[in-house]
């Protein structure tokens, strides 16, 4: 099979989760992404390495990838006929994108980027989005200090709040209750918060996501930079559920 040079396998080995085998694979670096929120963002998809993503979410393997994060749904027997996890809101849509990245990468359809040079050259002015699908704190945090050593920028998100490999500086903490974004705030940590309507915004702390459709999209993520972790100084942000599991959003 012909390598991609519209992707990268930047990690393959141990979750930090909790030690399953992951793969990291980067896309976008020659192709800008499709995606009309992020805009031309490198996409970066966490995978268990050796099971199918639809498999290992409906069977609640993809702890090794997205810890205990509560939108990954329930899991299901691997005798029900669900395709995915019961009461799933994670927006990522598995059978596309992420789907598609494992398939290529099973039949070798990417190279490997190793050591601190070929990160840092892979990711040199590029902005990138950390966990496209899964955690970054599921990441070794090398890894990420490489891939951004010569970025332009970059967005994270994680929902693993007691880890080594967590990185408040570099993804915004996913908080899902409004205590739990105001105790974080209170220790200098930025978060990110998904809530049901407007309403629930905390002024003076929090704004809307710029790219919202709430906002009118009135930009995309690659010009707006404000999901980027505590290391710059801003409001939290907020963003209202959508997708097909909004229903499912506490």
């Amino acid at each position: 099979m012909t390598k991609s040079k519209n992707g990268y396998i930047i990690y393959e080995g141990q979750s930090m989760i909790d030690g399953q085998e992951i793969v990291v694979i980067a896309t976008g670096l020659s192709n800008n992404s499709s995606n009309d929120k992020t805009g031309s963002m490198v996409q970066t998809w966490i995978l268990c390495k050796d099971i199918d993503p639809r498999e290992a979410n409906k069977l609640g393997l993809d702890y090794s990838i997205c810890g205990n994060c509560p939108l990954r749904g329930k899991a299901v027997d691997a005798s029900s006929d669900r395709k995915l996890a019961k009461d799933r809101a994670c927006y990522v849509a598995i059978y596309q994108a992420p789907l598609n990245v494992w398939k290529t990468y099973k039949k070798g359809g990417y190279d490997y980027a190793t050591g601190h040079d070929a990160l840092a050259l892979l990711g040199k002015d590029k902005l990138i989005r950390l966990g496209s699908y899964g955690d970054p704190s599921a990441v070794p945090s090398y890894i990420w200090d490489s891939f951004l050593a010569s970025a332009k920028g970059r967005t994270g998100y994680t929902h693993q709040h007691n880890l080594v490999s967590t990185r408040y500086d570099l993804c915004m903490k996913s908080a899902d209750t409004r205590e739990e974004a105001i105790a974080s705030w209170n220790e200098g940590i930025r978060t990110f918060r998904v809530i049901k309507n407007v309403d629930e915004v905390v002024k003076g702390k929090e704004i809307l996501c710029p790219a919202s459709a709430e906002m009118g999209r009135r930009t995309t993520c690659d010009d707006c930079k404000l999901c980027s972790g505590s290391s710059i100084n801003a409001k939290s942000i907020a963003i209202v559920s959508h997708g097909s599991g909004a229903k499912y959003v506490a």
